[in-house]
């Protein structure tokens, strides 16, 4: 069962995280979640060990039950031109500030963070298997980033983002090796490597 980290301590601890720092394509999305001190779920984990169904369905309960949340993300647009570990930091500080009240303490999955403010914050590693508000983060991060890649994808199916959601798989890789690139693919990662792209969607 994931835990909260200060409990009594702290009585507004957001968990952190992001989701998309890996793909080709489409924004990286960041959450910031501050749950209830005794909210226990037996599903909540890590997303990325959650079928699908059960993320979706936490989702709905993570929404209803936290005290605060919010959502943001950062286009590709600007991941190449700041880099994607700024564009993660960029896009949890932007979470952070839509949240309507502001935390004690934050805490981030992973083992780096930009300070955001004067709020003090700790780093964990696989934290998203560990404490209920970064499986939470984690989750909200995920769904709103698949929800947002099966939407591009009616407009490009060629790359299969309805399955890959723009991760360097061999079918999405094929396709940019076919069909080229797009507005929302990110230049400056390496899409085909050593290869270069013959093809441009204009992007």
């Amino acid at each position: 069962m994931l835990r909260s980290y200060h409990q009594k301590e702290i009585a507004f601890e957001a968990g952190c995280d992001e989701a998309g720092r890996g793909c080709l394509a489409g924004p990286v999305f960041a959450a910031a979640v501050i749950l209830p001190v005794k909210f226990r779920h037996k599903l909540l984990n890590d997303s990325k060990q959650l079928k699908v169904a059960d993320r979706e369905y936490l989702r709905g309960v993570i929404e209803e039950k936290a005290l605060f949340y919010s959502v943001a993300s950062v286009d590709n647009e600007e991941i190449d031109k700041i880099n994607i570990l700024q564009a993660s930091f960029r896009a949890m500080h932007l979470a952070l500030e839509k949240l309507q009240q502001q935390p004690g303490y934050i805490l981030v999955d992973g083992n780096r963070f930009k300070p955001y403010g004067n709020v003090p914050h700790a780093c964990i590693i696989k934290g998203d298997g560990i404490y209920a508000s970064i499986a939470a983060a984690s989750i909200l991060a995920k769904t709103y980033r698949d929800e947002y890649m099966m939407k591009l994808h009616e407009q490009f199916p060629h790359f299969g983002w309805l399955e890959n959601k723009g991760y360097p798989t061999i079918q999405h890789r094929n396709a940019i090796r076919e069909h080229g690139d797009t507005p929302f693919h990110r230049k400056s990662f390496r899409l085909l490597p050593d290869e270069q792209l013959s093809l441009d969607f204009g992007g």
